[in-house]
């Protein structure tokens, strides 16, 4: 009798909690239906509207670019014709004193992986001995990677190389504060040129011997950037994802710069600088998390010209983990538009250079490339056209959602031919990254958060050396087993709710809608899924 009536209680609990619910339900559906013409929809055509204009603006840029691009093909411009250009020749009367005095920077921290290899390839770099020195700037925090970096520096010395072996009391202004307190020192003022090159990059032995020639006989060039290319773009699919885009940043964005406006953004690493064009910008300041792209803006307004040489390449490692893709993300997106922020006015009252330089710095390098290339690919492909499923009052133009990206995708997939087949794992990838990219970028505009943020990005050695049969995963730098704290810490909230959103929005249009965005939704929601928990990047492609 008891439980008869206690079976009764519930019964009446759960039909009346039932009942509520439904109330609560039908009431939110009543709500929805009185403000979704009102509101609903008007807001999101407006959000559709602004979606297409950037998605305009960011088509006009690609194509114009790839359209240059061609050009430069087509007519063979290469920088040793658009400059004078000679090589170095020995002078029996004068000696060695014919090469101008070269100072090579490394700057590192903690690099216990790829410390000997970067000190290794600037040491046998093709340059008289008496006319270059070696600049270790060791900012490690670990003692014994220090002593390590140390006895590296003094094996070479011994071998008659001019290596100096430089530490600070503090990381004040981080990479930036390294390579200004490196030219503070008494040696360096005898130096014309200085050459940088981070920790995890290998030059060949003619760098110098190719680079420093567009110096010698071209007074307003101030820096010459060579192109990066990929120890470890083999060793996961993640790797493979971040050559197909640092490939185009090289071929076409870089070149493009190059040949028609003599700028484009300082690499940090495997470039030459004139000293007195880094002396007359004003140095290295440490304001922005891109102290390199910092210091090329500023010696563009003082009038200096940059080359860029796409035959010369400098091996280097991509970020094999995706924490540190991660944190690099994060800062190449972050601190462009903090800097586009702190320089907007300045660029634009600039009395040196031309004013289509200065619409080029503005709109195209910052405003195109560094804005609206991150906020468009999030807003549009993972919000509005999801969004657009449950509101089929609102619709996305055909040309929005197939030719403008698909024209996009091709002209960013030229560059590396030999992964076209992997374009649909880039697409999807980006649209994911670009969630982190987008919040990266409001942080830097608004100067909030992590703005001033820096990580150093892990650097694990040559990868290239490391065989693993097809067969076999490759997990990136992960123990075998985890802790249940690690594997909680690894999640990323904000892209497993994302993708929860996808999978609702994709299963809604698949059984009630009209547009059949359902299998690309399913696609982005799978990657963002994959981004959420973490295990990005752990297989190896075919």
């Amino acid at each position: 009798m008891w439980k008869q009536e206690m079976g009764k209680e519930d019964l009446e609990t759960m039909v009346f909690q039932s009942i509520t619910l439904n109330g609560i339900l039908n009431q939110v559906g009543l709500l929805y239906d009185l403000i979704k013409v009102p509101l609903v929809v008007p807001l999101l055509s407006l959000m559709v509207n602004i979606c297409l204009v950037m998605s305009v603006m960011l088509f006009i840029e690609r194509v114009y670019m790839g359209i240059v691009k061609a050009f430069i093909k087509i007519l063979r411009r290469k920088p040793e014709k658009n400059y004078k250009w000679e090589a170095m020749k020995d002078d029996i009367e004068l000696g060695s004193s014919v090469y101008p005095m070269v100072l090579v920077q490394i700057p590192m921290y903690n690099e216990k992986e790829v410390y000997q290899l970067s000190i290794g390839a600037a040491c046998v770099l093709s340059w008289p001995t008496d006319r270059i020195i070696i600049q270790v700037l060791d900012d490690s925090t670990d003692a014994g990677i220090k002593d390590m970096v140390e006895v590296e520096c003094m094996k070479w010395a011994s071998k008659g190389i001019n290596i100096k072996y430089e530490i600070r009391d503090n990381r004040n202004g981080y990479k930036a504060g390294a390579l200004k307190q490196g030219l503070k020192h008494s040696y360096v003022s005898q130096c014309d040129f200085v050459v940088i090159f981070d920790a995890d990059f290998q030059p060949e032995p003619d760098f110098l011997m190719r680079t420093i020639p567009f110096f010698i006989h071209n007074p307003e060039i101030g820096l010459v950037q060579a192109r990066w290319k990929f120890a470890n773009a083999d060793e996961c699919l993640m790797t493979r994802m971040q050559e197909m885009s640092l490939n185009y940043h090289f071929i076409v964005e870089q070149e493009v710069g190059s040949q028609t406006y003599a700028f484009f953004g300082f690499n940090g690493t495997a470039g030459v600088w004139r000293i007195s064009a880094l002396n007359e910008a004003g140095g290295w300041k440490d304001r922005t998390t891109v102290e390199d792209m910092d210091l090329a803006v500023r010696a563009t307004l003082k009038g200096w010209k940059f080359v860029f040489v796409e035959n010369i390449q400098v091996r280097s490692e991509l970020p094999s983990t995706f924490k540190a893709f991660r944190y690099q993300q994060h800062r190449w997106s972050c601190g462009p538009a903090n800097l586009f922020k702190k320089m907007a006015i300045e660029i634009a009252t600039n009395k040196t250079v031309t004013l289509w330089k200065k619409l080029y710095v503005l709109y195209s390098f910052f405003f195109v490339r560094k804005v609206v290339a991150h906020v468009v690919t999030f807003a549009l492909y993972c919000v509005v056209l999801p969004l657009t499923c449950l509101v089929p009052e609102v619709e996305v133009p055909k040309w929005a959602v197939i030719y403008i990206p698909c024209t996009i995708t091709l002209l960013n997939a030229v560059g590396t031919p030999r992964s076209l087949h992997l374009v649909i794992f880039w697409v999807v990838f980006e649209n994911v990254m670009s969630m982190h990219r987008t919040k990266a970028t409001f942080i830097g505009l608004l100067e909030i958060g992590r703005v001033n943020e820096w990580v150093v990005t892990e650097k694990l050695g040559d990868a290239s050396k490391t065989k693993v049969p097809s067969s076999v995963p490759l997990l990136s730098n992960a123990p075998t087993k985890k802790s249940s704290s690690r594997i909680w810490a690894r999640m990323n909230g904000l892209e497993l709710i994302l993708g929860m959103f996808l999978f609702y929005c994709g299963w809604y249009d698949f059984y009630f809608g009209k547009n059949h965005y359902y299998v690309y939704l399913f696609l982005q929601c799978i990657t963002f899924f994959i981004v959420g928990f973490g295990y990005v990047g752990t297989f190896i492609p075919n």
